[in-house]
Order: C-alpha cells, then structure tokens, then sequence
C-alpha cells in the first residue's frame, strides 16, 4: 500500500468508487455497513477497497458527523473472567459497528475515581459510555454527574435514566441448583463470591430461591473471593464436615480449588459430592473431573451493549435493559447422590 513517505496520496472514497465502477454512495454504504448493498455490489466494492489499500478516515469523518466514533468503557476488576471477557465482547461488537474503544481501569471504585475518570472521557469526546463496574453503588456515583452521552451500564437492570445490558446471573444460579435438585440432592452448599460484588450477590440469591422453592435448607453458605486458593480452603472445610452431598461455586476457579481439596482428601467427585461451578471457562472442561458450569455468552453481552448504545446514539429512549439468558454445561462432575 502506498503512504506518504513515497510521496503519493492515499487513496481516498472517490478511487475506490472509480475503480469499483459504483457510486460515491455505495462505497459509503459498504465502509459503514449499511444493510441496503446487494452482496454482489458489496463484494466488488471490497475488493476494490483491498486493491488500493483503503483506510477510511476517522478525522474526516468525525467533522461530518460530529462523533468521534469512539466509546468509553469504564471498568473495573478487569483481571477477573467475567469482566475481561465482558471487555472483549464490546470491544469486538464496537469494532463491527465500526467504533474504537478507550478503556479507562479504575484501581479503586469510589465515587472521586469514577468522576474522574467520566471527565476524562468527555475531555476525549467520546460518543458514549460504557459502565462495566459489578459493585453496588455504581448507579449513585453516576447520578450526580449529569452525563449528557449516551450510556450503557453493564450488569445492573431496572435503572429508569441508563440503558443496561447483563446476563441473569440469578436464573444461572437457579438452573445450576436446580439440576443438582432434580439429580435427588437435599444438602447443596454454596461457595460464594465477594458480598460487594453484584454477580456474587445475585447468584447466591438465586441458589437460595430455589432451595426454597424446593423446601430445602438454605444455611450452608460459605464466602470465598473469586480465587481458587478461597476454593481451596473451602474445600477443605467442607471435606471435614461431610455436611452437603452437592456445591454450586460461585465461579469455576473457585470451584477448581475445590476440586483439589476434595482430591486431596479422599473425596470423590461426583460419587461422594457434585460440584457445579459458574462461566464456562476454556479450562473447564478439562478439569478433573471435567466440570459441569453455567455458561455465559459474553460475545451477545456485548452486541446488546453496542446494540443499546447505537439505538442511544440515533436517538431511541434510554431506560431499558436487555437481558443475556445463561446456559447449564452438563459435564462429568454431577451425578445423582450416592
């Protein structure tokens, strides 16, 4: 391709309309996605766009537009599965759309940090703003700001000012007990994740709905912290008391150190206890033994998240809230209670 260095201009909408044959509008419609191309037209405009090595221009664009076809994602716990890979999702759906992204990590979450970094998006003029913050408290640190962008906030529903977009993380947890209750189990335990974090909260509330709608006990809940070495303590604890036949973990790396503890201590899973972890993460299925786990689909999070932004941006009502339904993976660590 050539640049500037060589002394030639880039090539630019007009070169690839010529050479395509099609109008300065086609290529338009091709660049920006719009639905109404033909695949026959589409398909010679790209390969015109591949021969010249055509870029479009952000800059440009922007002056017409007015946007600068940017979104803010503000986030934190990025190091964690489910964030990152809510991360990932908007990311790979804004570029569909044809969106950069400008990530901002908080290191700590307290309102001053979330002010701050929201001025730093407008000061980049971004044209919205994705919240990616699993922590009560979110929604009352935006209040006060007045934001005058579009917004999406990830996890949180039933907000009447912001648009959300999240997976049900209570009905994930229902179907994971609710499978160990079909398979005759009485005694299921919980191994929770961290109480500041909405995910955690939400699943812990839905293993006790459906104890309850069963009418089973919901008293054995212990608290761990997303890590497998909480797991692994947990484990332990629980393979000296022998007091539940079943365990939801909160998520699958919790749910790994689990594992090792009960290895570690003679207790066979599933035979002895079933355990069900939470993600659906790669290694999951290579666990030993291979582990059965709530799937959540990130990569649709995130085209609800660009698809309630874009309805924002062209001038739909805020305020709503779509939901990802979670998926039960069956694998080899539950079987009926011996």
């Amino acid at each position: 391709m050539a640049g500037p260095s060589d002394g030639r201009r880039l090539p630019r909408l007009e070169d690839v309309a010529e050479r395509a044959g099609v109008s300065h509008q086609t290529v338009s419609r091709v660049v920006n996605n719009h639905p109404n191309v033909s695949p026959k037209t589409r398909e010679k405009v790209e390969a015109a766009i591949a021969e010249l090595g055509y870029r479009r221009n952000p800059a440009a664009r922007s002056l017409v537009t007015r946007r600068s076809q940017t979104i803010g994602v503000l986030g934190s716990e990025l190091s964690q599965y489910g964030p990152a890979n809510t991360l990932l999702g908007v990311q790979q759906a804004a570029r569909d759309a044809g969106y950069f992204v400008s990530i901002a990590a908080l290191k700590e979450v307290s309102p001053e940090a979330i002010a701050d970094a929201v001025r730093h998006f407008m000061d980049q003029g971004v044209d919205g703003l994705v919240v990616l913050v699993p922590h009560p408290g979110t929604l009352q640190a935006l209040e006060p700001l007045d934001l005058d962008l579009p917004l999406v906030v990830v996890g949180v529903g039933g907000a009447e000012r912001y648009s959300g977009a999240m997976v049900d993380q209570t009905l994930g947890a229902r179907i994971a007990v609710e499978h160990l209750i079909a398979q005759g189990h009485r005694h299921i335990a919980h191994v929770s994740g961290p109480a500041d974090w909405i995910d955690a909260t939400a699943r812990a509330e839905g293993w006790r709905a459906a104890l309850r709608d069963s009418g089973l006990a919901d008293d054995l809940i212990l608290k761990g912290d997303w890590s497998a070495g909480s797991g692994y303590r947990i484990g332990q604890q629980l393979a000296e008391e022998r007091t539940a036949t079943a365990v939801f973990v909160g998520n699958d790396q919790m749910a790994l150190g689990l594992l090792r503890a009960f290895g570690e201590a003679g207790v066979r899973v599933p035979q002895d206890v079933s355990v069900v972890g939470f993600d659906d993460q790669p290694e999951a299925g290579y666990f030993m033994p291979p582990l059965t786990t709530v799937r959540q689909d990130f990569e649709e999070l995130g085209r609800r998240c660009m698809d309630a932004m874009l309805g924002q941006l062209s001038g739909a009502m805020e305020g709503t809230t779509t939901i990802v339904r979670p998926e039960l993976v069956v694998r080899s660590s539950t079987s009926a209670p011996a």
